[in-house]
C-alpha cells in the first residue's frame, strides 16, 4: 500500500517518546484527584458559589484550578455533590470544565506544544473550555430538574443547598449524617490512593491506545496521499479529531502530548480534540448514565460535539 509504509524502529521511537513524557502529568493528575475526593467535603462548592446563578456558572468554571479533577474523577465528585442538593448548572459547568481549566492540565498542555507557541495553544483551550462549560450550564437552567438527574438521584436529593438560589429554606443539619462520620486521616490517604491507582491504571490504556495511534500517525501514514487531503480542509480536520478524541477517551492530563504531534492539522483542529475529549467521549458518555437521564446525556452529546467544532472554526482565522 503506498499510502501505508510501517517501519518498526522509527514506530517505537515516536511511540515510547510520547508515552514517556505524557505519563508524570497522567500520574500527577490522577493523585491529585484521589485526593480531592478523599478530601473535598461534600458542601465545599457551596461557599464558594454567589446567589446568581449567571454569576454561579462563572464560578463554577473556574473553579476546577483549585480543585484540580480529571474527567474520571470528577463524576463520583459531581454525583456526591449533586445528592446533597448543589444546584444542577453550576455542578453540571463545574463536571465540564474542571478537567480542563486546572493546573495540571495547564502544565502538561504548554509542556506538550513546546516550539509551537504554547503560551497561544494554552490561554486558547483553557478560553474554549470556559466558554463552552458556561454556555452548555446556561443551557441546563431551561431544562427541569426532572429532565436532568436520575430518578433515585432526585430522590435522594438534599435541600440543604437549596436556599442557594432562593428556593426553600434550609432544613435541619441531620441531613448531614453521611458527613458526621469523621474518617481517620490514615484512611482517607489510603482511599485517596485507591482511587488514584484505579483511574490511572483505567485512562493509561486509553493514553497507550492513544500514543500508538498518534506513532502511527507521524511515522507510517504517507502524508501526501492522506494527512495532508484531511488536515488541508478545516471542517474536515476539526470534526475528524473529534471523533478521535471521542474514541481514544484520553485523560485531559494527558491528551495534549497527542494532540501536538499531529503536526499537520491545524491549531483549531487541535484545539477541538483538546476540548471536546475531556468533555465527551465513549468512556465518559457511558459513566454520565450515573448521574444524567439517557436523553439528556444524548443531547449533551451531540451538543457539545457540534458546538466545540464550530466554536474552534469559528476562532480559527484568530489562531496562528
Amino acid at each position: 500500500m503506498d499510502w501505508f509504509s510501517f517501519n518498526f524502529h522509527d514506530f517505537s521511537i515516536s511511540f515510547l517518546s510520547i508515552l514517556f513524557e505524557a505519563v508524570p502529568y497522567l500520574l500527577l493528575g490522577t493523585l491529585l484527584s484521589g485526593l480531592i475526593d478523599a478530601f473535598l467535603p461534600a458542601q465545599a462548592l457551596e461557599r464558594w458559589l454567589p446567589r446568581s446563578p449567571a454569576l454561579a456558572i462563572g464560578v463554577a468554571g473556574l473553579i476546577g484550578f483549585f480543585l484540580p479533577m480529571c474527567e474520571c474523577g470528577v463524576i463520583p465528585v459531581v454525583r456526591r455533590m449533586l445528592r446533597k442538593g448543589l444546584p444542577i448548572a453550576p455542578a453540571v459547568t463545574y463536571l465540564l470544565a474542571s478537567p480542563i481549566i486546572n493546573p495540571v492540565v495547564a502544565l502538561s498542555t504548554y509542556a506538550a506544544f513546546r516550539g509551537q507557541d504554547p503560551a497561544t495553544v494554552l490561554a486558547f483551550r483553557m478560553l474554549l473550555a470556559f466558554v463552552i462549560a458556561c454556555l452548555f450550564g446556561a443551557v441546563v437552567l431551561q431544562f427541569r430538574k426532572s429532565e436532568i438527574l436520575l430518578p433515585d438521584l432526585l430522590a435522594q436529593r438534599s435541600p440543604r443547598m437549596g436556599n442557594l438560589f432562593g428556593n426553600a429554606p434550609v432544613e435541619a443539619a441531620t441531613l448531614e449524617s453521611l458527613d458526621e462520620i469523621r474518617p481517620s486521616l490514615g484512611s482517607r490517604l489510603l482511599a485517596a490512593l485507591r482511587t488514584a491507582s484505579y483511574d490511572f491504571l483505567d485512562v493509561a490504556f486509553y493514553l497507550v491506545l492513544g500514543s500508538m495511534l498518534a506513532a502511527v500517525f507521524n511515522t507510517a501514514i504517507n502524508r501526501e496521499q492522506v494527512i495532508v487531503p484531511l488536515a488541508s480542509n478545516l471542517w474536515l480536520a476539526t470534526y475528524s479529531l473529534e471523533g478521535l478524541a471521542v474514541l481514544l477517551s484520553l485523560c485531559s492530563t494527558s491528551d495534549a502530548f497527542i494532540a501536538a504531534n499531529f503536526v499537520a492539522f491545524p491549531l483549531a483542529a487541535k484545539l477541538a480534540f483538546m476540548v471536546l475529549g475531556p468533555m465527551m467521549d465513549v468512556k465518559l458518555f457511558l459513566m454520565y448514565g450515573l448521574i444524567f437521564q439517557k436523553r439528556f446525556t444524548i443531547f449533551m452529546a451531540a451538543s457539545l460535539f457540534i458546538g466545540v467544532g464550530l466554536l474552534c472554526i469559528f476562532l480559527s482565522q484568530t489562531l496562528p
